[in-house]
C-alpha cells in the first residue's frame, strides 16, 4: 500500500513539475483553476451534506457549471491565439485596443476568485468562522479584474465619460 502511495505522489509530482515545466506561469494559474474547481464542488458537496441540503440533481448541476465554465475558459484561449496569430501575420491588422495583455489568464484569474469566493462561503455553511476582511479583499480583487478586463477593450474610458 505505501508503493501504491509513494508512485501516485510521484506521478503527481511529474505531472505538475511537467505543466510547470512546459506553461510556466501560465501552467500555473491553469493548475491552480483547476483546484479552486474540484474544491468548489467538494465544499459544496459537504456543505450540503452537513445541512441535509444535498441532492444529487443540485451537484449535476454544479458538474455542468463548471463544465461551463472550461469551455468558456477555452474559448479565451483559442481566441488569444487567433488574435495573437492576426496581429502578427496579419499585414495592416490594428486593433482598437492595446494588445498587451493575454485574455486568458485574465478569464482564468477571473475564475479563480470567483470559486475563491464561493470556497469561503462553503466554509462558513459548514460551520466555520472567516475573517471579514478575507471576503473583501476577493471582492477587490474581483473587480480589479474586471477592470483589467474592461481597460482591454477600452469600456473604462466609455463608462468614465458617460
Amino acid at each position: 500500500m505505501t508503493e501504491k502511495v509513494s508512485n501516485f505522489k510521484a506521478a503527481v509530482s511529474l505531472f505538475f513539475g511537467a505543466v510547470s515545466a512546459a506553461l510556466g506561469w501560465f501552467g500555473w494559474l491553469v493548475m491552480l483553476y483547476g483546484a479552486c474547481m474540484v474544491m468548489d464542488w467538494v465544499t459544496g458537496s459537504l456543505a450540503a451534506k452537513r445541512n441535509h441540503e444535498w441532492k444529487s440533481s443540485i451537484a449535476r448541476d454544479g458538474i455542468w457549471h463548471k463544465g461551463g465554465s472550461i469551455t468558456i475558459v477555452m474559448v479565451s484561449l483559442m481566441a488569444d491565439a487567433l488574435i495573437g496569430r492576426m496581429v502578427e501575420l496579419l499585414p495592416g491588422m490594428e486593433l482598437p485596443f492595446s494588445y498587451s495583455v493575454m485574455l486568458c489568464p485574465i478569464v482564468l484569474v477571473w475564475y479563480i476568485v470567483t470559486d475563491m469566493g464561493s470556497i469561503l462561503e462553503n466554509g462558513i455553511k459548514m460551520g466555520s468562522a472567516a475573517p471579514g476582511f478575507l471576503r473583501k479583499i476577493l471582492a477587490v480583487v474581483q473587480r480589479s479584474v474586471d477592470q483589467a478586463g474592461n481597460a482591454m477593450v477600452g469600456q473604462e474610458e466609455r463608462e468614465k465619460s458617460e
